[in-house]
C-alpha cells in the first residue's frame, strides 16, 4: 500500500482487494487520460481520477494487444496551483519503472529539492527520445501529501522585525548565488553566518521552545529522497471531501523558507485547527508539476 493514500482520503484501505476496487474504479471512470511514446518504442499511459479537489489516484502502465490496460504502478496525486520556483530543474527517470524525479537547486534553501514528477506522460510527449533533461527557468508548482501534521501558533513579530527578516533573506540569497559562482568571499560570509546562527540557537535553546526560535524549516526526512520535514506559515485553507469515502481533507497554501507549497492532509491526521497566520508542521512527500 502507498503510505500517502490516506492523505487523499483512503485511510481505511487495509487489504489488497480494497485497493483493487479503487484501481478498477480509476481504470473505468478516469477523468484524465494521457498517452505518450517512450524511447524504447512502447506506449506509456496515465489514467487519473480526482476523488476530491485536485487530488486522487493516478495509474501508470500500457495497453496490451487486446486493448486491456496493464498497470505498472499507481500513486496518489495532488496537483499544486502555486508557482514555487523558477530555477533550473533537472529531470531524470527512475531505474525500476517509467517514473521521473526532478531536482531543483533553489537559492532559498541550502539543499537540493528532489520531487516526484506527476506529469510523466506529458514529459515523455515533450521529449519522446530522452529519459532526462534540463529545464531552464520553468514554472515549477510543488505540492505535498502529508501523512500526519500539527498546527503551531505563529511566532510574534512586529513590522520592523519582519522587514529585517526579509532583508536578511535577500542578502543570504545573493550570497548563495555568488558562492555557487565560486566567489570565495561569499562562501566565507555564509560560513561565518552559519556559525553565528548555530551559536545563537545554542544560547536561546536553554530557555526557549525550539519552535519559537525556528520560525520555518525545510529539511530532508528519512531515507526517501523526496520526503521532507517542513514548518511553514499557513496562508490559505480549503476543505474538501473524498467522494468515494466521505473523508474530509484539508488543503493548505503554506510558505516555507519563502517557497510556496500546496499541502493536502486528511483532516483526521492533523492535530489542531489550521487557520491563516498559524504554522503547519509535518512530514511530506514532495511532488511537482512543470510548466514550460
Amino acid at each position: 500500500m502507498h503510505r500517502f493514500l490516506r492523505s487523499v482520503g483512503f485511510s481505511e484501505i487495509r487489504k489488497t482487494e480494497d485497493l483493487d476496487r479503487i484501481i478498477r474504479d480509476v481504470a473505468a471512470n478516469h477523468n484524465v487520460k494521457t498517452v505518450a511514446g517512450t524511447p524504447d518504442g512502447r506506449q506509456f499511459v496515465e489514467l487519473s481520477l480526482d476523488y476530491a479537489y485536485d487530488c486522487g489516484i493516478t495509474l501508470c502502465g500500457e495497453y496490451d494487444d487486446s486493448g486491456r490496460f496493464r498497470m505498472e504502478y499507481y500513486y496518489p496525486h495532488y496537483r499544486g496551483s502555486l508557482i514555487s520556483s523558477n530555477d533550473e530543474v533537472i529531470i531524470d527517470r527512475q531505474a525500476d519503472k517509467r517514473a521521473f524525479v526532478g531536482a531543483c537547486e533553489d537559492r532559498r534553501v541550502d539543499i537540493t529539492l528532489i520531487f516526484t514528477l506527476i506529469q510523466a506522460a506529458q514529459f515523455l510527449n515533450s521529449r519522446p527520445d530522452k529519459d532526462s533533461m534540463r529545464v531552464k527557468n520553468p514554472a515549477l508548482a510543488l505540492s505535498c501529501l502529508a501523512e500526519t501534521g500539527t498546527v503551531l501558533l505563529p511566532v510574534k513579530k512586529n513590522v520592523l522585525q519582519m522587514q529585517e527578516a526579509t532583508k536578511k533573506m535577500q542578502k543570504r540569497n545573493a550570497l548563495i548565488t555568488r558562492a555557487r559562482n565560486g566567489d570565495e568571499d561569499a562562501i566565507e560570509s555564509l560560513t561565518i553566518d552559519d556559525m553565528d546562527t548555530f551559536n545563537r540557537i545554542n544560547r536561546r535553546i536553554m530557555s526557549e521552545d525550539l519552535y519559537s526560535i525556528v520560525d520555518t524549516c525545510f529539511m530532508p526526512y528519512g531515507f526517501e529522497c523526496d520526503q521532507y520535514s517542513i514548518v511553514g506559515e499557513i496562508r490559505q485553507v480549503r476543505t474538501t471531501t473524498n467522494s468515494y469515502t466521505g473523508e474530509m481533507l484539508y488543503q493548505m497554501a503554506v510558505v516555507c523558507n519563502d517557497i510556496s507549497l500546496d499541502v493536502c492532509i486528511n483532516a483526521a491526521d492533523l492535530f489542531g485547527e489550521p487557520k491563516r497566520g498559524r504554522r503547519f508542521k509535518g512530514v511530506v512527500w514532495l511532488m511537482g508539476s512543470l510548466y514550460y
